[in-house]
């Protein structure tokens, strides 16, 4: 299975078991969900404080207290700075405070990353780098990052942290490719060449920062899947004419197909049904050439000059 690297830990698996709807589960399904993905080496878990309202958190600790997994055998991620339908809030008060909130919930002295979830126009990096010092020297915390930023964005940010920002989590597949389409279309007068993050994958190379893929099955903002959808028949016929070559399911290519970037992108996954997400694992088991990478590339929809 392939890996990345994530600020200071060394190995993780190249996949995230996004926890977003895990209240969809109760709490005995829950918990061999969670236990069983760890099983399989699936042991990165990401959350954030207004999953479920943070009941996403207290469930998961149930969970893997009722599985009895341990907490030295997985990494947990979760994200702050979204106040639900009204603002973002990078202040210090709110940061520390989210994390104890988050701490308490999952039952846990620490948080392996800690992601700021969206960009805060008001933010301060001073004030941000004095959270983050807290946190860092109490232990609470041992790596940070952000989530959809552009690289001036985590430059500023950046500036007042003596902390390295280790992630940045963006949408990014086949159908949402903006951040590698716009340097395929430079300089033309379509669409795709409009310049909309920045490079980022190129900034996320140079600095070393990880990017994690969210809503890798998803096309526009949480519309519903791509996957068996009619609108993208081109598509689906590819992943599962690739796909085949290896054995393993569209969703296992589209997996396959993040993890083929330099990048080192994990893929960071929203389902709760254990099969599935098993199914999706087998693809960080294959590694697509060339050939069959450009060619999902174009069936989803996208042009190479």
């Amino acid at each position: 299975m392939k890996t990345v690297k994530i600020g200071n830990i060394e190995i993780v698996p190249a996949m995230a078991v996004g926890c977003m709807r895990l209240i969809s589960l109760d709490e005995k399904n829950a918990a061999e969900f969670v236990a069983r993905a760890a099983e399989n080496g699936l042991n990165f878990f990401d959350h954030a404080d207004i999953y479920g309202r943070g009941e996403c958190e207290s469930l998961f600790s149930k969970a893997c207290k009722a599985a009895g997994v341990k907490r030295e055998s997985i990494y947990i991620q979760s994200k702050c700075g979204i106040v639900r339908g009204k603002m973002y809030d990078f202040s210090k008060e709110h940061i520390l405070a989210s994390v104890d909130g988050i701490l308490s919930r999952l039952q846990t002295d620490y948080l392996d990353v800690l992601l700021l979830h969206r960009p805060d126009a008001l933010m301060e990096p001073d004030e941000v780098g004095e959270a983050f010092d807290i946190l860092y020297k109490s232990g609470k915390v041992r790596n940070f990052g952000v989530s959809n930023m552009k690289p001036m964005q985590i430059e500023l940010l950046q500036s007042g942290l003596k902390q390295k920002i280790a992630v940045n989590q963006i949408q990014f597949s086949p159908v949402h490719s903006g951040a590698i389409r716009g340097g395929f279309e430079f300089n033309m007068l379509t669409d795709g060449a409009a310049d909309r993050d920045g490079s980022i994958l190129e900034y996320c190379r140079l600095k070393g920062i990880t990017p994690q893929a969210w809503s890798p099955f998803q096309h526009g903002f949480i519309k519903g899947t791509y996957i068996d959808n009619p609108d993208y028949a081109e598509l689906n016929a590819t992943l599962k004419e690739i796909g085949s070559n290896y054995g393993i399911s569209p969703s296992a290519t589209v997996a396959s197909w993040i993890s083929r970037h330099p990048a080192g992108i994990q893929t960071v996954t929203g389902t709760t049904n254990l099969q599935r997400l098993l199914d999706i694992k087998k693809g960080l088991d294959v590694n697509l050439s060339r050939e069959e990478w450009y060619k999902i590339y174009e069936a989803a929809g996208n042009i190479l000059p």
